[in-house]
């Protein structure tokens, strides 16, 4: 068993994120084959992918869960030396987009791959977002560029154009389309080609001269723009040195002012040792990166206390509960007592292991800047901290998204009832993003759409040996007010023997963008603070079931006012039941409304099917934002309600003789119409 010490300057900890398709996975597989991971290259369509280890994964070829590997890397330069780099893989649905948040909070880089031919997709845009969110440094690469329609140089523009990003292009593809043989790197100047499999480093093609000498001069303009070590060579004519280059991109890189552009075909295994270079040359290593480190000293960071995120949850057959963590400072060991600073509660960590895919390899402890699964804790749960009790800190978490589509789920048995209630709870542990509540006496279970639903479902019946009965999808919608009332005033009072129960609240509500808040504004001691918490809680038990359709509420503020209690009589229950019905009256008040999840769409199809594609969108309640061409194709772009999608995949192609396709993910919420809000509220 060993102890983990890792050089952080030599760590670099990435994951790999792209829209659906775009060759993620294949890209990693490479990177585990080159790196002496794997000692045979899995590929997607056989499944038999190391990182798509799941059966569902496999059944259909993607990713569903994200997976974890570590490899190491040496570069031939100043980078010098071999490093480590922990390598997530993450998916490219956005019904499993909460993977991709989760792992962005505790990764130091990212790699982001598109598809040269049809670049930026709507997915892409959501990781590069949640990318920006969490200023996780990336660089981007530009795989599928032997297939026919691949387009470098547009897919650069559509970086700059629609990701909003500065790329600063350090390779040139040698060919295209079938005849894509290698990349140039513009910093060396010295071409990377791949014949019979093999990688070479030869001279540039004499037919390429002018197009490396035009494309490294903005590569040299772009840097000079940021960087003031390479602006003066610049201004004063001279060529910056290919350490001094590296140097620069990097510091841009790291600074997420600028991100490095790569190319390549992973599928045919041109372009990924390049890529691994650039892993090690432009992204951070957890010294640079993480805000919690800042600028402590290597050193330092092994001898802080322990702080740490877990990020993940993982049920594992043999293992039981597993919890990945990324570590800080300190170090975690096997045996060692941890403090959770969110619940306030000590744990005891069992096993530390360091995680390859659906392998483990049990080591005695890690420290700052590494990324393991520990087993043996019972209360942790994803975005919370683990520290050293007598140090405690609470490191920033992560907001999971609501679920925008339900199914209510029937065991059949009630050997199935005692199984599904299981299931449900391990579940919900991996999960964040999946939610469960009881609706007239049936179990309904909430996700992002009805891939994640049917993977939920499949993992029950598959892993938990569940048999039920599954309804029709149906849209998770929300209430929500559109007027303030000022003042409410209600009196709870009831007196049947003994002790009673006595409540006055006076409230006000007002709409807001999202969530709920709660304002205290009482003085005097007209309410003890004792009985304050329980006007909030009454308010949020009375937001889980709206006035109009007992729909969830959201976009609430409410702001105690006054009230009065009785020395005797009054209790917490009495002012939770207040608080609940002072909420109700004056949300009923407020012009509540219903809401429904709207998604955006992009639909591609033949220009000879472009005008039945809008006509039936729009004929979904949809609204056109606009169309483009993409590889021959035509593009729409549209905001579409949830409801209005169900079995849109079936149709569309139907309508298209099979070759139209569509990508679909979450928007926002919007008011549902009067004329279809009067179907959905009883009466």
């Amino acid at each position: 068993m060993t102890t983990t010490a890792l050089a952080l300057t030599k760590v670099r900890n990435i994951g790999i994120m792209a829209h659906i398709d775009a060759g993620k996975t294949t890209t990693a597989e490479r990177i585990l084959f080159y790196t002496g991971v794997s000692h045979r290259i899995g590929e997607v369509h056989d499944g038999d992918t190391a990182l798509d280890f799941t059966k569902q994964e496999r059944d259909r070829g993607i990713t569903i869960t994200s997976a974890a590997t570590t490899c190491r890397w040496t570069v031939e330069d100043a980078a010098g030396g071999e490093h480590t780099i922990n390598l997530i893989d993450t998916p490219g649905h956005v019904d499993f987009t909460i993977e991709v948040e989760r792992c962005l909070r505790v990764l130091d880089g990212a790699v982001a791959v598109f598809d040269g031919v049809a670049g930026v997709e709507p997915q892409s845009e959501t990781v590069w977002r949640q990318a920006d969110r969490y200023g996780v440094p990336r660089i981007c690469f530009v795989n599928k560029l032997d297939r026919a329609g691949a387009d470098f140089a547009r897919c650069v523009e559509m970086i700059r154009e629609r990701l909003g990003a500065v790329p600063l292009v350090v390779q040139l593809p040698i060919g295209t389309e079938a005849g894509f043989e290698g990349v140039v790197d513009l910093v060396s100047g010295r071409a990377h080609v791949w014949p019979e499999g093999r990688h070479a480093v030869v001279d540039v093609p004499s037919g390429m001269a002018e197009d490396v000498r035009r494309w490294r001069g903005r590569l040299i303009e772009a840097v000079a723009e940021h960087d003031e070590e390479v602006m003066a060579l610049y201004v004063g004519g001279a060529e910056p040195s290919q350490e001094r280059l590296h140097a620069a991109i990097r510091r841009l890189t790291v600074a997420s002012a600028a991100t490095p552009v790569l190319c390549g075909s992973a599928f045919r295994n041109k372009g990924v040792e390049p890529l691994l270079d650039a892993v090690v040359r432009y992204l951070p290593s957890p010294l640079d990166a993480a805000p919690q480190v800042g600028d402590a000293p290597e050193a330092a960071l092994e001898e802080a206390p322990l702080s740490a995120l877990a990020f993940k949850i993982m049920s594992d057959r043999h293992l039981g509960r597993l919890t990945f963590v990324r570590i800080y400072t300190g170090r975690l060991a096997a045996g060692a007592s941890v403090f959770n600073s969110v619940k306030e509660r000590k744990e005891r960590i069992g096993k530390v292991y360091r995680v390859h895919a659906d392998r483990r390899e049990e080591i005695a402890s890690a420290g700052a800047g590494d990324i393991v699964a520990v087993m043996g804790l019972k209360q942790t749960t994803t975005g919370e901290t683990l520290c050293d009790a007598a140090h405690p800190v609470v490191l920033e978490s992560m907001d999971f998204p609501d679920p925008v589509i339900e199914v209510a789920i029937e065991p059949r048995s009630k050997a199935d009832r005692e199984r599904l209630s299981t299931a449900i709870q391990r579940l919900s542990e991996e999960d964040p993003s999946f939610q469960v509540h009881d609706e007239d006496g049936q179990t309904v279970i909430g996700g992002m759409g009805e891939l994640h639903l049917e993977i939920l479902v499949d993992r029950m019946r598959e892993v938990f040996d569940v048999e039920a009965n599954v309804g029709r999808p149906r849209v998770a919608y929300r209430e929500t007010i559109r007027a303030a009332v000022e003042r409410v005033e209600l009196t709870h009072r009831k007196q049947s023997g003994g002790k009673g129960q006595f409540a006055k609240v006076l409230i006000s509500v007002e709409p807001i963008e999202d969530g709920y808040e709660f304002v205290n504004r009482v003085t005097g001691g007209r309410i003890p603070k004792e009985f304050i918490p329980s006007v909030d809680a009454g308010c949020q038990d009375a937001m889980s079931t709206g006035v109009l359709a007992g729909y969830e509420m959201t976009g609430v503020r409410v702001t105690l006012l006054d009230g009065d209690f009785h020395p005797v009589d009054s209790s917490e229950l009495a002012f939770r039941i207040a608080g609940s019905l002072a909420f109700g009256e004056a949300v009923r008040r407020a012009s509540p409304v219903l809401l429904e999840p709207v998604m955006t769409v992009e639909a591609t199809a033949p220009e000879e099917h472009l005008g039945a594609v809008i006509g039936d969108l729009n004929a979904r309640r949809g609204r056109i934002e606009g169309t483009g061409e993409r590889a021959g194709a035509r593009v729409v772009h549209a905001l579409v309600p949830l409801s209005e999608m169900f079995g849109y995949v079936g149709h569309l192609r139907g309508m298209t003789s099979g070759r139209g396709v569509f990508t679909m993910q979450f928007a926002a919420y919007a008011e549902v119409p009067a004329s279809v809000a009067r179907t959905l509220v009883p009466g």
